[in-house]
C-alpha cells in the first residue's frame, strides 16, 4: 500500500464512528468466511466461524474473539444495520480491523519468511556427498532432483540419521552407507512422503502455518510457481519458520 493509499484510508476511517467501522470489518469477515469455504450464506456467524476453525489458522488463533464479536455486533445494532444503539471501544475496533486484513489481505510467504536461497542435490549424489552439503551449508532441508528435474524428496539430517542407524543395525558398515548408497536409494526407503509438501506462489503465511498445524510430521513446505514436482523451487518453509509465521501475524 503505497502513501496516498495509506492517508486516503486513515481520512475515511476519520469519518466513520467505532460501530461503524466495527460493523464493515465483522461483515466483511463474515462474508469472507462464508465465501471462501463455501458455507451457507444464512449460517450463523458463530457457527461458520467454529466451523472455519479447522480450516483456517487465523480463524483458530482469533475464534473466541470472533465469537464474541458476533456477540458485540448483536449488541450495537437493532433491528437492522443503519440503527446503531452502542459505540466500540477503539482497542475492540483496531483488532477487528487486524483480523480482517489477516483474513482477506494475508501476507504471502514468498514475501515474508520462505527462504529464496534454495540449496538443491541431485539424486545420484553419495550420502557422504549430501551430508557434508548439509553440514556446509547449514541447511537441514535439501530438496533432492533426478535427471528428469523432478523433485523427489527432502534430504533432512534427522531422516539421514535414522537411516544410518538401521543401516547399521542390519550389519551394515557406515562406509558404505556413504559412499555406496546414494540419496536416492535413502529417500526410496521412506515408507511416506507426508513430510514435505508443495505450495503454489500465492500461499499465505496463514495457509502455511494451517499445514504444519495439520500435519505433525511435515518437515518442509516447498514453494515453486504452481505448486508443482517438476518446477524450480521458489522457496522453502520449514519448521523451524513457524515461530517467524506467528511473530508475522501478531505485527501484521
Amino acid at each position: 500500500m503505497d502513501n496516498f493509499e495509506t492517508e486516503n484510508l486513515d481520512k475515511n476511517l476519520e469519518t466513520k464512528t467505532n460501530a461503524q467501522r466495527f460493523l464493515a470489518s465483522f461483515n466483511n469477515i463474515d462474508y469472507t468466511i462464508k465465501t471462501r469455504y463455501n458455507f451457507n450464506r444464512s449460517m450463523g456467524f458463530s457457527e461458520a466461524v467454529r466451523k472455519a476453525v479447522a480450516l483456517n489458522f487465523t480463524v483458530r488463533k482469533f475464534e473466541d474473539d470472533l465469537i464474541s464479536y458476533g456477540r458485540l455486533r448483536n449488541a450495537i445494532v437493532h433491528g437492522n444495520d443503519d440503527y446503531i444503539i452502542a459505540e466500540p471501544h477503539i482497542e475492540v475496533v483496531e483488532k477487528i480491523e487486524k483480523i480482517e486484513r489477516l483474513l482477506t489481505t494475508p501476507p504471502r510467504a514468498l514475501d515474508t519468511v520462505a527462504r529464496r536461497d534454495v540449496l538443491t542435490v541431485n539424486s545420484s549424489k553419495s550420502m557422504r556427498e549430501v551430508i557434508m552439503l548439509i553440514a556446509s551449508s547449514n541447511y537441514s532441508n535439501l530438496p533432492v532432483f533426478n535427471n528428469e528435474n523432478e523433485i523427489i524428496g527432502i534430504a533432512n539430517g534427522q531422516k539421514i540419521l535414522d537411516s544410518l542407524g538401521k543401516f547399521l543395525i542390519t550389519g551394515g558398515k557406515a562406509e558404505t552407507f556413504l559412499d555406496a548408497v546414494k540419496i536416492e536409494d535413502m529417500l526410496s526407503k521412506i515408507e511416506n512422503s507426508n513430510y514435505y509438501a508443495f505450495a503454489n506462489e500465492s500461499i499465505t503465511v496463514e495457509q502455511a502455518l494451517s499445514l504444519f498445524h495439520q500435519n505433525s510430521k511435515l518437515l518442509a513446505i516447498l514453494v515453486t510457481k504452481n505448486g508443482g514436482a517438476k518446477e524450480k523451487p521458489l522457496g522453502i518453509m520449514t519448521g523451524s519458520d513457524v515461530l517467524k509465521m506467528n511473530k508475522i501475524l501478531e505485527s501484521y
